[in-house]
């Protein structure tokens, strides 16, 4: 087990490990599978929850040139961290923040005529400050819909003096290499931005997050958005090399015990025991990350709930997920493997975020987002960020 090399404090109830070298490869791969555009990568929610000013400072380190978040509070607290970086705020100004991004050297994302408005005040004494303009090609969710794009057609003035580097919009269905939407989108966006040259000017193009990127180079245009590769999840229905893993979380075994029917396990007595069973209880729980909907809800419902493993042998979740606790059938195991002191593999080479998403009903993004800071955070690699 990886923790028999690390000093881990007796104090640690669980334990996360990140593996900066892991994210370094999996940045050069895109690199090499988008080599004639620029990659960008995506550090909003704090890098996926992994700590953004590591993961910035790291790929600030080996060329990446561009970093994305959602917020301006997050711009701003990496302002410092990556000084000679470009820092593009998703989520875009509004009137009380619009003068912060002037202050802090941030880029916005202009999504709506309002934004456009807003960032029309800022430019006129700060004609040189790039944004990006966000076009909606079949999200509806953020960028200028149908509507507001013709009236950017019909008015020639609403983007007169805005300096856009960047033409962007957001693939909805990136993930399915065989959807048709996929180049819908991209046909409009290169509608929109030839419609778009003689308001404009030259300027570059957006589309692809990082399961776009292995929909061909059509789809890499001028710049990729890269986020979830970056983090260790592995893009589906893909022949491609999958991601390198990038976190590992342990938790501490507090206690083992033997049980009987007829008892049950966990809130709700949703587990039944039907027989002699051996329960390990570890700690960490949903406000670890470790989401409720992992455990199990029923006894009767067929439901494939999630894997632990100790040393290279898995266990099932029984009950339901406490807050703070775990319960594991490890009848099936060796007495020597299951011990209260020692360390249970909830995420890690025998059971990656995406085994852990599958059983638990979402994606891995939730997964690792969710990740707590209660657990013992340990950085590998990456010497001299």
């Amino acid at each position: 087990m990886i923790l028999r090399d690390l000093k881990i404090p007796g104090s640690a109830s669980s334990v996360l490990i990140i593996d900066l070298e892991a994210i370094k490869s999996n940045f050069k791969f895109l690199k090499k599978k988008a080599p004639k555009v620029e990659v960008g990568v995506s550090i909003k929610s704090n890098a996926y929850g992994l700590g953004a000013k590591t993961v910035a400072k790291l790929l600030s380190s080996i060329g990446c040139k561009t970093f994305f978040v959602s917020t301006i509070a997050e711009g701003m607290d990496l302002k410092d961290i990556i000084p000679n970086s470009r820092i593009v705020v998703l989520n875009g100004p509004d009137r009380d923040s619009s003068k912060m991004f002037i202050e802090n050297s941030l880029t916005p994302v202009l999504n709506s005529l309002n934004q456009i408005d807003i960032w029309h005040k800022e430019t006129i004494e700060n004609p040189n400050n790039l944004s990006y303009l966000h076009v909606d090609t079949g999200m509806s969710r953020l960028g200028l819909s149908n509507k507001e794009i013709n009236k950017l057609f019909s008015k020639d003035d609403l983007l007169k003096g805005l300096n856009i580097d960047v033409l962007m919009s957001h693939l909805a269905c990136a993930e399915e290499g065989n959807s048709q939407k996929n180049l819908q989108q991209l046909e409009k966006l290169i509608a929109i931005k030839e419609k778009l040259l003689p308001l404009t000017g030259p300027v570059r193009t957006s589309l692809a997050n990082s399961a776009g990127i292995f929909l061909g180079t059509d789809f890499h245009l001028d710049l990729v958005r890269t986020g979830a590769f970056i983090y260790g999840l592995n893009k589906k229905d893909s022949g491609e090399d999958s991601s390198k893993p990038v976190v590992r979380v342990f938790a501490k075994i507090i206690q083992v015990q033997e049980v009987d029917k007829p008892s049950t396990v966990g809130y709700g007595a949703t587990h039944e025991i039907t027989r002699p069973t051996r329960i390990a209880t570890v700690a960490t729980g949903y406000a670890d990350g470790y989401i409720r909907s992992s455990g199990q809800i029923s006894t009767k419902e067929e439901k494939n709930t999630a894997k632990v493993y100790f040393d290279n042998m898995s266990a099932p979740i029984i009950g339901r997920v406490s807050m703070d606790l775990l319960t594991i059938d490890v009848s099936q195991l060796p007495d020597h493997l299951v011990q209260p002191g020692g360390f249970a593999e909830l995420i890690g080479d025998n059971y990656t975020i995406d085994d852990l998403a599958n059983a638990s009903g979402t994606i891995g993004y939730e997964i690792l987002t969710r990740l707590g800071q209660r657990h013992y955070r340990v950085y590998l690699g990456g010497e001299g960020i």
